[in-house]
């Protein structure tokens, strides 16, 4: 799929891996509609790549289904959604205090996997709808944003290891559910980037990853995560599967 005159929107898109989408796929000529809760950031991305800014909390059926509507009028239907808003509250399922909130494990789930299969059926339902692109055939791409915790597990972050996955695990059987649509889905699993979340981290723990890190011994920069969207939407092979970004990072 060329990425020129085509609308896009992109949860996530104030700040981070979004936000670095957003200017990469209006770099290359896409219709961008970023989507955010902060709407502060949100206006800013916009402004800058000459897009939307909408708010929209994606655990939110109305809200979702109120920006995908506000971008589909003004830019019309999206054929490409990535998907990067998340939270990073990681925490013991056990600690000194007891057991954790039931609330902190019901919330990660709700913002990443329940808001990014909300953003999916219904980014999906505008792309069903369109004409088959004539040089490809295809109606549109779904990209998600998993992690390499979903697959490495590391201790101290269950529900984000386990949401991650699922995101994962979803990019396999969505495609094939899709594919009488002509519709793509993929996933991209970083590894450590740096955005917000990232900054949120202890250093110490910082260092010890960096120095894991196989090469090259840096953190990801979030415009590499907007190099792979690109590959993914201009690749019509790539579908049903999840990218590792990482370094070749294992994490312990």
């Amino acid at each position: 799929m060329k990425i020129h005159g085509m609308a896009a929107v992109i949860t996530g898109g104030g700040s981070g891996l979004g936000a670095a989408t957003a200017r990469h796929l209006a770099s290359a000529g896409a219709k961008v509609a970023v989507l955010d809760v902060n709407m502060d950031m949100a206006r800013a991305v916009a402004e800058e790549t000459g897009g939307i800014a909408l708010e929209c909390d994606v655990t939110s059926d109305e809200q979702a289904e109120t920006a995908i509507r506000q971008a589909r009028e003004v830019h019309g239907p999206a054929r490409i959604s990535v998907c990067c808003a998340g939270i990073s509250e990681s925490r013991r399922m056990v600690d000194r205090n007891g057991p954790a909130p039931l609330a902190h494990h019901r919330r990660l789930v709700e913002v990443h996997l329940v808001g990014t299969y909300n953003i999916c059926r219904l980014a999906a339902a505008d792309m069903a709808a369109v004409d088959p692109l004539p040089d490809t055939g295809e109606r549109g791409v779904l990209i998600n944003t998993a992690s390499i915790a979903g697959f490495d597990g590391p201790a101290g972050a269950i529900t984000y290891d386990a949401v991650k996955a699922a995101i994962a695990a979803m990019s396999l059987p969505m495609a094939r559910e899709l594919s009488r649509y002509a519709i793509r889905v993929m996933a991209i699993a970083p590894g450590i980037f740096e955005t917000p979340m990232a900054i949120e981290l202890r250093q110490d723990y910082i260092d010890k990853m960096t120095q894991a890190i196989p090469f090259p011994k840096r953190f990801g920069q979030p415009v590499e995560y907007a190099r792979m969207v690109e590959t993914i939407v201009t690749t019509p092979m790539l579908n049903g599967e999840t990218i590792r970004i990482d370094g070749g990072l294992r994490m312990t």
